[in-house]
């Protein structure tokens, strides 16, 4: 395997443990959840998700060819909340990743240091990509805070319990 797959191979793992924090979080919501605001300046989980929509099918559609940023999309309006039901949160999310991981499952190694651009600006794709893995990222942070603010102490945490670090190594073979 050469590096560009490599690299495809190690993105396309990390975006999808990305989308499963954020589906394991939605698990544990209940439709009034995804409107929670933590404070007036803040986004919730379905607006947040309006926004990660917007981008992944901008961004995403015709990834090669057009400036990834769509003059059909409207940015200003994915932070006015405009789905309040889990339903539509969930039909979002997953057009939205649908688009986003078809596109880069079907990148070829030589498609990594092509040039493609976003708002008129050129940039490598391999810098594209990792520039999502932050956004993404980021927002999906977001969501999981929020989820374990409006879940209080019945979260289920989504990695290593607290004061679970001992356990958890010792059932991976580690020894310390």
């Amino acid at each position: 395997m050469n590096t560009e797959e490599t690299f495809l191979d190690a993105a396309i793992k990390k975006f999808k443990a990305q989308k499963s924090q954020g589906e394991k979080t939605f698990e544990q919501l209940d439709d009034k959840d995804f409107t929670f605001k933590p404070s007036s300046e803040s986004n919730s989980i379905a607006v947040i998700v309006q926004h990660l929509h917007g981008n992944m099918l901008s961004r995403w559609t015709n990834f090669l060819t057009e400036d990834g940023e769509k003059s059909w999309r409207k940015r200003d309006d994915e932070f006015e909340n405009e789905i309040s039901t889990k339903q539509d949160v969930l039909k979002a999310w997953n057009e939205g990743w649908d688009c986003f991981l078809n596109t880069l499952e079907n990148l070829k190694p030589g498609d990594v240091m092509k040039t493609i651009t976003i708002r008129s600006q050129p940039m490598l794709v391999v810098d594209a990509i990792v520039r999502q893995l932050d956004h993404y990222g980021g927002h999906i942070g977001q969501i999981v805070y929020i989820g374990k603010m409006i879940k209080n102490e019945n979260w289920h945490t989504l990695s290593i319990p607290k004061k679970g670090s001992k356990e958890f190594n010792e059932g991976m073979g580690h020894k310390a």
